[in-house]
């Protein structure tokens, strides 16, 4: 331990602490725009500057290190000048359109310009013009926005090792980009936004689809329905004001009827139907010598980054559908035809903690009754506008449940939403099966929590199956690269794009970089998913009745012909450009 004194209070911190952590810890909040924990600290905003006594000027406090002795100001004079002068510079080529910003009262600058008192005009002079690009199905980026952070450029780079983005150019020129200036949609870019997530101000933000679904909403021709990913209703009343880790599932449908949609279902249904596709596919393949070791293909992002990166895998993929293309599969086959409505007038609207999945719609091969799955895909923070935009008083709304027959979900359908839920919840079906009794204990813990891999061994039905997880691409790069040495046993392997899984998608409730630093909101997140799977009573995917009717009376068995027609799907080798 070290001894220091932050503006004049004695503290003592272990060493190798930064001044801006030793702050916090004496709590004094020193304000960041540039750094994030673990991935970005690289002093190169200038905001988080302190004065240190001895030193000749001013340091940037996120990557100085606390030493024995060291007196420390942050909020002297010198101090909150020198940060006002840095954000008016910057706000002297910055886009000022906030009023009609899709980040206005959730922007990092912004709320850091008005807590300086900075006047935004004070430094006139020329100020860059970028074009919009807009060429890909998920994501929008405007560089008249940007303030160089670099952020998204680490995320790209540490926690996906996609690495598309970087600053190009150089002094005033200076702007983020890619290689040779191409487009997003000409690049390896893989769509998962994480990007966006950690994005300040709105230079990354999701393309919006909330406009196609009102007019589907208001076509009396359409019979609109709309269905909820498991990681949503534990972050969509972070958009309202709720605490962290809040399940606000009722409101959530509640307000969703209150939209005009003509059913709302659950997605957890057809990720209790994954299970069944998923989990009869991997016993084939070990039964049968089949190619292992399986991989999950739930996470579109997932799938794109070794459509890219690593085709010779593509055979080792699952080829079930993402629990959102096999609910619109199945709602414009089965439902379609049980309730004689003609799947070109049904208009199937996901809501997804994910912006891949507005990739994932337009894939080949995702059309089982020759018509997209898939509508409209919206992201947690869309749907947020949406009910605020329809004046819906979320927070005062009393629960619902989704309707039937596909509301009905379990447990294990319900941890898709976190890093080894797929994992647990093929594990539960495929041992209870195998085995023929019901399992001892449900909680496969060995592959829960937010670590990047883990690993675990089951015995089930006298085999012993070894499992990794994976959470965050930058992880899953290190077991494919085991899997092409030949250096890895596993039988089934599941991969998630984001780190910690849905509950941290691209398209989630965006946090702040004092949150994010400072509040582990993903396992806040994970821990409303487990607490809700606890508490029920349904929790395997092969006890779901609604899925055993469909099986009994449409689709015969898993992996029956019909169901690889509706259910399953193909990839696509990809260059890397």
């Amino acid at each position: 331990m070290i001894n220091l004194k932050i503006n004049g209070k004695a503290i003592s911190v272990a060493d190798g602490t930064t001044v801006l952590e030793a702050a916090k810890q004496a709590g004094v909040k020193i304000p960041t725009l540039c750094y994030l924990k673990d991935i970005n600290a690289i002093g190169a905003c200038r905001v988080c500057v302190v004065e240190v006594k001895g030193a000749r000027s001013l340091v940037a406090s996120c990557v100085y290190p606390a030493s024995e002795g060291m007196e420390v100001i942050t909020d002297s004079q010198k101090v909150l000048d020198s940060r006002k002068t840095t954000v008016e510079l910057i706000l002297s080529d910055h886009e000022r359109k906030c009023l009609s910003c899709v980040r206005s009262q959730n922007c990092e600058l912004q709320a850091l310009s008005k807590e300086l008192g900075c006047d935004e005009t004070k430094f006139k002079g020329a100020v860059n013009e970028f074009p919009l690009d807009e060429t890909t199905p998920y994501l929008i980026r405007d560089n008249n926005k940007c303030i160089l952070c670099r952020r998204c450029v680490a995320a790209c780079r540490d926690y996906q090792s996609v690495a598309v983005i970087g600053p190009n150019a150089r002094g005033f020129d200076t702007h983020i980009g890619t290689s040779f200036e191409k487009d997003l949609k000409d690049i390896p870019c893989v769509g998962c936004g994480q990007c966006i997530t950690v994005c300040p101000t709105g230079a990354l933000r999701e393309r919006d689809e909330t406009d196609g679904v009102l007019a589907a909403l208001n076509d009396p021709t359409k019979y609109v329905v709309m269905a909820t990913a498991p990681a949503v209703r534990v972050a969509i009343g972070e958009e309202f004001g709720l605490p962290l880790g809040t399940n606000a599932e009722g409101k959530m449908v509640a307000s969703m009827k209150m939209l005009g949609a003509d059913k709302v279902f659950d997605v957890n249904f057809t990720a209790d139907l994954t299970i069944m596709e998923e989990g009869y596919e991997f016993l084939g393949r070990v039964q049968n010598g089949g190619v292992l070791p399986m991989l999950t293909s739930c996470s579109p992002a997932w799938i794109k980054f070794i459509e890219h990166y690593y085709p010779e895998l593509i055979p080792n993929l699952s080829s079930c559908k993402s629990p959102q293309q096999m609910f619109g599969a199945v709602i414009k086959t089965w439902f379609a035809e049980k309730n004689g409505i003609d799947p070109k007038n049904i208009v199937m609207v996901s809501v997804m903690p994910c912006v891949a999945k507005k990739f994932e719609k337009g894939r080949p091969d995702q059309s089982a009754a020759g018509v997209p799955d898939i509508d409209y895909v919206i992201t947690t923070r869309e749907l947020a506008r949406l009910i605020k935009r329809k004046g819906i008083l979320f927070n005062e709304l009393a629960d619902a449940e989704f309707d039937n027959p596909l509301g009905v979900g379990s447990g294990a359908g319900l941890i898709f939403g976190v890093t080894g839920g797929v994992m647990e919840a093929a594990l539960r079906t495929v041992k209870e099966v195998l085995e023929g009794k019901p399992l001892e204990k449900l909680n496969f813990t060995d592959v829960r929590g937010l670590a990047g891999i883990k690993e675990a061994t089951y015995n089930v039905a006298g085999i012993d199956v070894k499992v990794a997880v994976a959470s965050g691409l930058a992880n899953a790069k290190k077991l494919m690269d085991k899997i092409n040495a030949g250096e890895a046993d596993y039988h089934f392997i599941e991969i998630m794009s984001c780190p910690g899984g849905c509950v941290n998608g691209g398209g989630q409730p965006i946090k702040t970089a004092f949150v994010r630093n400072n509040i582990d909101y993903r396992a806040l997140r994970s821990k409303a998913i487990y607490d809700t799977d606890e508490a029920m009573t349904l929790r395997k995917s092969h006890e779901n009745p609604i899925v055993k009717e469909l099986y009994a009376t449409y689709f015969g068995e898993p992996n029956s012909h019909k169901a690889h027609h509706i259910l399953h799907t193909s990839y696509v080798k990809r260059g890397k450009y």
